[in-house]
């Protein structure tokens, strides 16, 4: 029955313009689905549905394509793995010192690299341990806090 719903919500927001989960939970129950709104909010996360901007103005619900999708999936492997292994970070000069679960260093440093942020200019990894060079003091704050947003997320 799931398959079907997910298939049934594709099909909608491929031919309306749906802005809503409302809107959305109505067309479903149209089309004969019996569906509340936390059942389609849990349905539009799995199908990691997004809004984009319609030629109007407004917003609609929108599938991301095969390779967005794929680096969506990328993204959320990189969370884990940052979440899960990071214990500590500080900053020493133009240097962010991160502190890791023993033997996780490096799995972080290769994520860190390729985040692909033009202000780091490499790291180095030990076994527990990882220098950050940052190209200037200025990017510190802002690199920590996008490894903390994605610890966070």
């Amino acid at each position: 029955m799931k398959n079907k719903r997910h298939e049934k919500i594709i099909d909608i927001i491929t031919n309306k313009d749906i802005e809503t989960q409302e809107e959305l939970a109505d067309e479903l129950r149209i089309a004969g689905f019996d569906v509340t709104q936390a059942t389609v909010s849990r349905d539009i996360k799995l199908l990691k549905l997004i809004k984009v901007s319609t030629s109007s103005g407004t917003y609609k619900y929108g599938i991301l394509s095969n390779r967005e999708l794929e680096e969506a999936k990328k993204i959320e492997r990189y969370k884990n793995i940052i979440a899960s292994s990071i214990l500590s970070m500080e900053t020493i000069d133009k240097i962010l010192v991160i502190r890791t679960l023993p033997g996780a260093a490096s799995v972080v440093g290769e994520v860190i690299d390729s985040l692909n942020l033009e202000d780091i200019a490499g790291n180095i990894a030990g076994d527990n341990t990882i220098f950050v060079l940052v190209r200037n003091e200025n990017s510190l704050n802002y690199i920590q806090n996008k490894i903390n947003k994605l610890i966070k997320s």
